[in-house]
C-alpha cells in the first residue's frame, strides 16, 4: 500500500530560522528517509515550499497502515519531541514511474 506522509515543522518559519541543532536533526531526518529508500519503502520525498509554511512530504510503500505509522514514528524529527508532527494518509490510487 502507498501512503502520503506530511512532516509538519514546529513553526511556519522553521526553514528560515532553524537552529544549528535543528539543522543537524534535519540531516538525520534525510538520512533516515534515504536509508528506507534503499530498502525500497520510500518512493520519493522532499520539501514543499508552501507560502503558509514549508513542509516535508514523502510517498512510502508499506504492507499496512500500522507499518507506515511505525516508520513515521521512527523518524528522528518525531523521536526528538521538538514539536514536529507527521501525518500519514493512505493513497488508494496513484501511479509510480518504474
Amino acid at each position: 500500500m502507498n501512503f502520503f506522509c506530511k512532516l509538519i515543522a514546529p513553526r511556519p518559519t522553521f526553514t528560515q530560522d532553524m537552529s544549528p541543532e535543528e539543522a543537524q536533526l534535519m540531516q538525520e531526518h534525510a538520512a533516515y528517509w534515504k536509508e528506507w529508500m534503499t530498502r525500497g519503502n520510500v518512493l520519493g520525498f522532499g520539501l514543499v515550499a508552501d507560502p503558509d509554511g514549508a513542509f516535508g512530504m514523502g510517498v512510502v510503500n508499506f504492507d499496512s497502515p500500522a507499518d507506515a505509522r511505525a516508520f513515521a514514528d521512527g523518524d528522528p524529527t518525531i523521536r526528538s519531541h521538538r514539536g514536529f508532527a507527521m501525518e500519514v494518509h493512505p493513497m488508494p490510487f496513484g501511479f509510480v514511474r518504474s
